[in-house]
């Protein structure tokens, strides 16, 4: 079962996870001023996503860039992948692909652990895709694990592109922000996204 089949339920059952609701987790961190290139992409970008209004245009036209630019604030010692194949553990139906997967590690080949943020794409309804996220975030810890590089917490976000919903997983606790941060303006985003990289 890809992770696409995950409902929030179904995952919470599968792997005893406990859910804690509406609590902010992530501190008041300093605003990232992006470059130059993302303020430009993005002035482009984000009206013809809202106008296509399709999941991959607003995954190629404002969540691509975006992440794109956390490795480019952080230097280039992470990786960003899109569209990845991450199958962890098919048994237990932690297989699929993922729509965004940021590794602490800058190589760029391949994924390599460890895995600290899950980014899943949704072009309006983000609730449904919650599911889909943690199910990603519990493979990244999973995968983590298998790869010893194990790591405190795992982040994931679901995004329309305009606007994003974040997670936290420690072992088998789960905290849902259900704050919908907006974007614009990004730098908020882009500061939450560099802590977590940086804290996960």
């Amino acid at each position: 079962m890809p992770y696409s089949k995950f409902t929030l339920s179904k995952v919470v059952e599968e792997f005893q996870l406990t859910i804690i609701e509406g609590e902010r987790f992530l501190p008041d961190v300093p605003p990232v001023q992006p470059s130059p290139l993302l303020q430009d992409t993005l002035k482009e970008t984000i009206p013809w996503a809202i106008a296509v209004s399709s999941e991959k245009a607003r995954s190629e036209g404002i969540i691509n860039p975006v992440l794109l630019e956390v490795k480019r604030q952080l230097k280039g010692q992470v990786s960003v992948f899109s569209g990845e194949e991450f199958t962890v553990q098919p048994e237990v139906d932690l297989t699929g692909y993922v729509d965004f997967l940021i590794s602490r590690s800058p190589e760029q080949l391949f994924i390599k652990a460890p895995a600290v943020i899950l980014v899943e794409a949704k072009k309006e309804d983000l609730k449904p895709a919650l599911g889909q996220c943690l199910a990603e975030m519990v493979a990244a810890q999973r995968f983590n694990q298998q790869k010893q590089q194990p790591i405190s917490t795992i982040y994931g976000t679901v995004t329309s592109g305009t606007v994003w919903r974040f997670l936290k997983l420690e072992g088998q606790s789960v905290v849902i922000d259900l704050t919908d941060y907006p974007l614009p303006p990004v730098e908020q985003i882009l500061g939450f996204l560099v802590w977590m990289v940086q804290n996960g």
